[in-house]
């Protein structure tokens, strides 16, 4: 039976040997020392929060700037986040960033009808841009962006955080080496039952139109990775059960249907009026995988017919600015594209929806 003092005598002698040991384990935690983008937000509602709080934990990406109409908010921002005053800026007067070298990219994340203007200004100021999704409010605008920044000499990104999620990615790995046989059908299903009615979102102007703008593009973008093809045509179909919430160019609910070049067709929903929607399923001849939830902010859940998705999860917005960083200052390459022109598809497939669900008809898509 072990006494009192053979244990400390044990213990003293492990002590001894801590100095002779190797340091793999600690080189494993070693300093970043990295290129690091530093990166102004825009917009301070509360997913500009949610990112800023995740960007907390990278190491590629740091949090140096903000952009707001309400003072109050730049200063509380800057006592959470230690931002310096000199950094923080009004929409009046964020053309100075130009003059500001602590800068290198602005992540918009005001309403989606003011995307297109803010952009293109931060583009002639010479910063990266980062905007979240829908880029803009169609097609047009987003091309006007694109080339905005083209012309300026800097990258546009779109916040599609999805691209870059474990399982998201799995799926995507297995579908591409075959697992899941010849593509058959997706579909993708998004909504939740949506509150307060003076909401920006429920305004035309600043929104673009409602669900499908804010919740659709999921179902959208992830047919589009999910198959692994871009749509050449969409049939759409609208119902809205509540005019008075719901004004005219504001959609409750929209159906659409998605077809592509190999036979695969996607059917999708997306809506403001029922909740528990975040689905996406794929079908191949020799397989599925379905993801539910598909697009929330975590953790993904998700199967195939070989079993469950293990993968760990990571905040999503961390990850994604941490990818993005390395997108801007090493080059990388993303599996999926975020870059202007995936927003534009996204947008021409939107546009085609609204077009589709106004005629009744199919609606034609060329995306490549």
């Amino acid at each position: 039976m072990s006494t009192r003092r053979n244990f400390l005598q044990q213990i003293a002698a492990s002590a001894a040997l801590l100095p002779l040991m190797p340091l793999a384990g600690l080189a494993e935690h070693k300093p970043y020392d990295g290129p690091v983008l530093r990166v102004a937000l825009m917009g301070l509602g509360g997913y500009a929060n949610r990112v800023a709080d995740a960007m907390t934990a990278c190491q590629k990406a740091k949090l140096v700037g903000a952009i707001s109409g309400t003072p109050d908010k730049l200063t509380r921002w800057q006592e959470k986040y230690g931002i310096p005053a000199k950094n923080c800026y009004n929409y009046q007067n964020f053309d100075q960033v130009k003059d500001n070298k602590d800068i290198d990219a602005v992540y918009i994340t005001t309403p989606n009808g003011l995307h297109h203007d803010q952009a293109i200004r931060i583009a002639a100021a010479g910063k990266h841009v980062i905007c979240e999704k829908p880029m803009a409010l169609n097609a047009k605008e987003g091309q006007e962006m694109v080339d905005a920044c083209k012309k300026a000499g800097v990258k546009l990104l779109v916040g599609y955080r999805m691209h870059f999620e474990p399982k998201t990615l799995e799926v995507i790995r297995q579908r591409k080496e075959g697992s899941f046989g010849k593509i058959q059908f997706f579909q993708g299903q998004c909504g939740f039952r949506i509150g307060d009615p003076t909401q920006w979102r429920l305004n035309k102007q600043l929104a673009g139109g409602g669900s499908l703008m804010d919740i659709g593009i999921y179902a959208i973008n992830g047919a589009r990775y999910m198959v692994g093809e871009e749509p050449v045509w969409v049939t759409a179909q609208e119902t809205k059960t509540d005019p008075v919430k719901f004004k005219d160019g504001v959609d409750e609910t929209i159906q659409f249907q998605l077809g592509f070049p190999s036979g695969a067709v996607a059917s999708c929903l997306s809506t403001y009026q029922m909740n528990y929607l975040d689905r996406f399923y794929l079908v191949g001849e020799k397989g599925f995988a379905e993801m539910q939830p598909s697009t929330g902010y975590g953790p993904i859940k998700g199967r195939t017919n070989s079993g469950e998705l293990t993968q760990p999860h990571v905040t999503h917005q961390t990850r994604q600015m941490e990818e993005m960083a390395g997108i801007i200052l090493e080059g990388k390459q993303p599996v999926v594209a975020v870059d202007g022109e995936e927003g534009v598809k996204d947008l021409k497939i939107i546009d085609a929806i609204y077009a589709a669900v106004k005629s009744g008809r199919k609606v034609p898509l060329k995306l490549v």
